[in-house]
């Protein structure tokens, strides 16, 4: 039966709802997508010197990407709340599997890292994706649907980087964008035989839809609080993830490329915070939840730093748990609660709060380099514990002024 809601993002047609098959659809293709972002953090060490790049600056082989996708967050996100999702992410698929293709081909860094740049812009499909998840879902149960997309986005961030190792040991680093391009093409085959069509019905030009990110940002200060919890939490993120390698590679322990992504595997238990997250934010537990991440970021780090023997792998590996835990299951509560804003701006709005912590991944992975370089390990834990206090004495301030 045709809708005859006014509302401006509602669905011309009638608006599909999502089923066990569409969930598993969405989180298949956020986890393929998203793992593109993460495929070179284990593997800084073989491609810095293989396209020429100093390591005091290798660490930008990661930040690019997440320069990029930032920026798709900004720029190419909001077009889903004028334009049709379906086509919109089609293509933004198909340009990602081209972009993958010239990394893997890259000769030299600056055409890598532009390549990098690009890729990462168009992987912000995977933000169309969620928020069209949360569109089909029943209000009732919005935060668990959310919660199992983005499950396998978490699957497909944390294993990324066990699969770009595995991959880089048998065919080289260049062999790890290749597979990846071949299964974005697989992907955009998939999704354009079963993914549903939305049209919004917004008349908003681009401009105006750009000019008014400012004024969202400026007005709706759930987005800003969410957005600088996950910004902290997502610099831990990929501070960690980009240094790691590089103690483990180096240092005391002088792993091989596969013994780091058997390392790697350890993260991907994060992939249960997503749902975990999604229920507690469901059944009125989000801030008491927010507050527990917040810790557990900065006490993850310093349970990195303990030790110099084989006790430090079990210590880092117990720490990539708990952070990649905290980091997955904070993105979702925010999600939640990003999501009970006004709909008609629900791109706008999710595109705000992932360039926000992804602003934070990319300022993480920037620092990683020259921090491990100056002041090794103990230089890269002290930063991984003092970013997450920040943001959890904003949240007791927060914490405080409500109860007053």
């Amino acid at each position: 039966m045709p809708t005859t809601s006014r509302e401006p993002s509602a669905a011309v047609a009638p608006a599909p709802k999502m089923t066990p098959a569409l969930t598993l659809l969405f989180a298949v293709a956020c986890g393929a997508i998203a793992a593109n972002l993460y495929y070179a953090q284990p593997l800084v060490a073989l491609i810095a010197p293989d396209v020429g790049m100093p390591p005091k600056v290798a660490s930008l082989v990661v930040t690019l990407t997440q320069i990029g996708y930032g920026l798709g967050l900004i720029f190419l996100v909001p077009i889903g709340d004028i334009f049709e999702n379906r086509r919109l992410i089609l293509t933004s698929v198909v340009i990602t599997s081209g972009a993958l293709v010239l990394t893997a081909f890259a000769p030299s860094a600056l055409p890598f890292l532009a390549a990098a740049l690009f890729f990462g812009f168009t992987s912000s499909a995977v933000q169309m994706l969620v928020p069209l998840a949360a569109s089909m879902a029943d209000e009732e149960t919005r935060g668990r649907t959310v919660g199992n997309v983005m499950s396998g986005l978490t699957v497909g961030v944390l294993l990324a980087r066990p699969l770009a190792g595995f991959i880089a040991d048998l065919v080289g680093w260049r062999g790890v964008f290749g597979v990846s391009a071949l299964l974005m093409i697989a992907l955009s085959l998939l999704l354009a035989r079963h993914l549903p069509r939305r049209q919004p019905t917004a008349q908003h030009s681009y401009g105006e839809l750009i000019r008014s990110l400012w004024t969202l940002f400026k007005s709706t200060p759930a987005l800003r609080r969410r957005g600088f919890y996950q910004f902290a939490l997502f610099a831990d993120f990929a501070l960690f993830w980009t240094a790691v390698p590089l103690e483990l590679a180096g240092g005391d322990f002088r792993l091989s490329q596969t013994q780091i992504a058997i390392f790697a595997l350890a993260g991907a238990s994060g992939a249960l915070a997503a749902p975990i997250g999604g229920h507690l934010a469901d059944r009125g537990h989000s801030r008491i939840a927010t507050g527990l991440c917040l810790a557990g970021g900065s006490m993850a780090f310093l349970l990195a730093g303990f030790g110099r023997d084989i006790r430090s792998i079990i210590l880092m590996a117990l720490a990539a748990i708990a952070l990649d835990f905290v980091a997955q299951m904070n993105t979702v509560i925010g999600q939640r609660e990003i999501y009970l804003l006004p709909s008609a701006a629900r791109n706008r709005l999710n595109g705000l709060y992932i360039a926000m912590f992804f602003l934070g991944g990319a300022t993480g992975s920037a620092m990683s380099s020259p921090l491990y370089e100056t002041g090794g390990w103990r230089a890269v834990v002290i930063a991984g514990a003092i970013l997450p206090a920040i943001a959890f004495l904003y949240y007791l301030m927060e914490l405080r002024t409500k109860r007053a």
